[in-house]
């Protein structure tokens, strides 16, 4: 596959991303997310991973994407949450979450270019796993700055599964779409449909016992 044939999809992974972690309503971010997954999902079968497909399909879009369905309180279960997400923190702290993600950012592409340059990958591969690096990484940037800035914890859930999604495709950039590559995804899939199903129940509880979205010391803060 040429560059170009390469820089749509991964364009449209980014979009996406951002398009689920940057979207207050939370109903449209989950439907993003599983737009989200689909398309890793397309990723992986490209990538002639068709197991690996089927199984972020399966775990990815439809098992998480209903977690986070169950979080919000849908089909029809109460108590379900307010659809927009109210939670706001200081201005002031933007800055120094966005500096953080772009240093995070920056020496996450120092260690991946210290790697791959060193000419031990496959060079048939190059075009190819060029844009899964970068879109990887930014990914994983846009998914490490959604989880330290978001307050609402159904926000974090999403942001932890795109962070996630964001190392995969830098593993598989880094060492290609390896029986062992596709294992240790597989192993991530899990854990995160396990850390997704977890964190909706605790959502659902917090909000069924005194209204909160959040946890902890950020709670009592914004009180």
């Amino acid at each position: 596959m040429s560059l170009p044939e390469e820089l749509f999809p991964a364009s449209l992974l980014v979009f996406l991303a951002a398009a689920c972690l940057l979207d207050r309503h939370l109903l449209r971010a989950c439907l993003a997310f599983i737009a989200f997954a689909l398309l890793m999902s397309l990723a992986w079968w490209r990538l002639d991973a068709p197991w690996l497909a089927l199984v972020e399909a399966m775990l990815g879009a439809l098992l998480t994407g209903l977690a986070l369905f169950h979080g919000l309180g849908y089909p029809g279960t109460r108590p379900s949450l307010p659809v927009h997400d109210q939670e706001r923190r200081p201005r002031h702290e933007a800055p120094v979450r966005w500096l953080a993600a772009l240093v995070w950012l920056t020496l996450a592409g120092v260690a991946v270019w210290g790697i791959s340059g060193d000419g031990e990958l496959v060079a048939s591969d190059e075009l190819t796993r060029q844009p899964l690096l970068a879109t990887g990484l930014a990914i994983m940037a846009l998914g490490l700055w959604a989880f330290a800035h978001h307050l609402h914890l159904l926000r974090r859930l999403l942001a932890f599964n795109v962070l996630g999604s964001g190392v995969f495709l830098l593993l598989a950039g880094l060492a290609g779409p390896s029986v062992e590559v596709q294992g240790l995804i597989l192993v991530g899939l899990v854990v995160a449909l396990i850390g997704s199903v977890l964190g909706a129940a605790l959502l659902r509880r917090l909000h069924a016992l005194d209204g909160r979205v959040t946890l902890g010391v950020e709670a009592d803060e914004r009180r």
